[in-house]
């Protein structure tokens, strides 16, 4: 339902931005521009589902392997005593846990590509438990926040992009993310928690959260004793290798149960191909939906009068020109990776808007897209407070990069 509502508020906020600029501004080809977004987000809404036919395939055949071996089992013994505390109603040692572990960490190591076929393996599971087939459970919920927070140890992808901005030093951003994603994430947790009555203080909760916030502790303090050029190499060296080791390891383990590794593939990679098939009309819906905001001015309009509130409250406006950056971050993740090339390549690479607008791009996930995408594959329409934890996420994590940005940068 909310989605619904949304998705009709993108259309009548861009037909109003539209009216303003034919009649104020005498932009009399607005609304040829917005016509032009349609087509071209719904070609890009079926290039994604396409692109992403393989990486599901993949991943899903890789999944199944580790289904049939027992390797999934395994994680869920493992990861039980937290996660039956943030997923009470997931019963105990369920494999859709450990394909929930699978998906975080590929989403803390920057593996997008991984994360997202994991992640609707997850749903899938979380759907065979779900009573009420349209509408999100509590477990779902706590799911996608925490894939909306986008909590992310090694932000490889926006690393390369600096590079390709020319950023002399474009590792600087490295620790602002780490810090901005880690606090996104945890304010998700507190208001899904919040929401469904789970007691976050205690033992299994404690301990978890400590053995995280140490492990982050360790990665910074390891990476403040490498210089630039180093970090770069040893990041993409350890995410490439530990996702790697991972094929193996779910290989190697089901040759040792002795099951017949390649056919549990292929049945696996059959749902990849099903999957993205699914996927295609929220994605359509959703990114026209986007695109007709952008194309109408709307974003253009917000952020002038932020701008004029930020000045008549007194308040330095250096960070208003990454904001489209964060408002676009939870729309799309295409849209706002173009939003941060565009900010450095405006206002420079290792400007100040610049270097904001990597950390906000890295300080969440996209939240709109994860609820089209995990709740479309299975059919949730009603989403229930999904969209309120994920916005709230995505605010704290943006306001953490703009304290966080002016304390490193400013």
């Amino acid at each position: 339902m909310v989605l619904n509502y949304i998705w009709i508020a993108f259309f009548i906020i861009a037909f109003i931005a539209a009216l303003i600029q034919v009649i104020f501004m005498g932009n009399v080809e607005v609304f040829t521009e917005i016509i032009n977004a349609t087509f071209s987000s719904s070609k890009t809404a079926f290039d994604i589902s396409l692109g992403l036919t393989g990486v599901l395939s993949l991943w899903l055949g890789i999944m199944k392997i580790g289904e049939k071996s027992g390797l999934i089992r395994t994680f869920s013994r493992w990861l039980s005593p937290v996660f039956c505390k943030l997923f009470p109603e997931i019963p105990k040692g369920h494999p859709v846990i450990g394909a929930i572990f699978m998906n975080i960490a590929a989403n803390m190591l920057g593996l997008d590509n991984a994360a997202t076929p994991l992640g609707l393996k997850a749903m899938d599971g979380l759907q065979e438990l779900n009573t009420k087939k349209d509408t999100a459970s509590n477990s779902m919920i706590m799911f996608l926040v925490l894939n909306t927070s986008g909590l992310v140890l090694i932000p490889i992808s926006i690393m390369v992009y600096r590079v390709q901005a020319g950023a002399s030093q474009p590792t600087d951003i490295f620790l602002p993310i780490l810090l901005s994603t880690f606090f996104a994430t945890l304010m998700g947790i507190i208001t899904v928690s919040i929401y469904q009555r789970i007691n976050l203080i205690n033992k299994s909760i404690l301990l978890f959260m400590g053995g995280i916030s140490f492990f982050m502790g360790s990665i910074i303090y390891l990476f403040s004793l490498m210089s630039r050029a180093e970090i770069d190499t040893y990041s993409a060296l350890f995410a490439n290798s530990l996702l790697f080791l991972v094929i193996i390891s779910f290989i190697l383990t089901g040759v040792r149960k002795k099951i017949n590794v390649y056919d549990a593939f292929v049945e696996g990679a059959k749902e990849g191909f099903q999957t993205a098939i699914r996927i295609v009309p929220y994605l359509i819906a959703i990114l026209v939906g986007i695109g007709v905001f952008r194309a109408s001015g709307a974003m253009d309009i917000l952020i002038n009068g932020i701008t004029y509130g930020v000045n008549l409250l007194g308040i330095d406006d250096s960070f208003v020109g990454a904001l489209p950056t964060a408002f676009m971050k939870s729309l799309s993740g295409s849209g706002s990776r173009g939003l941060m090339v565009d900010a450095m390549n405006t206002y420079g690479a290792e400007s100040f808007v610049g270097r904001l607008s990597c950390v906000l791009q890295g300080s969440t996930d996209t939240t709109f897209y994860i609820l089209a995408v995990y709740f479309g594959s299975i059919g949730i329409r009603k989403t229930r407070y999904a969209v309120n934890c994920g916005l709230i996420a995505d605010f704290s994590g943006s306001l953490a990069a703009i304290f966080i940005c002016y304390l490193f940068f400013k």
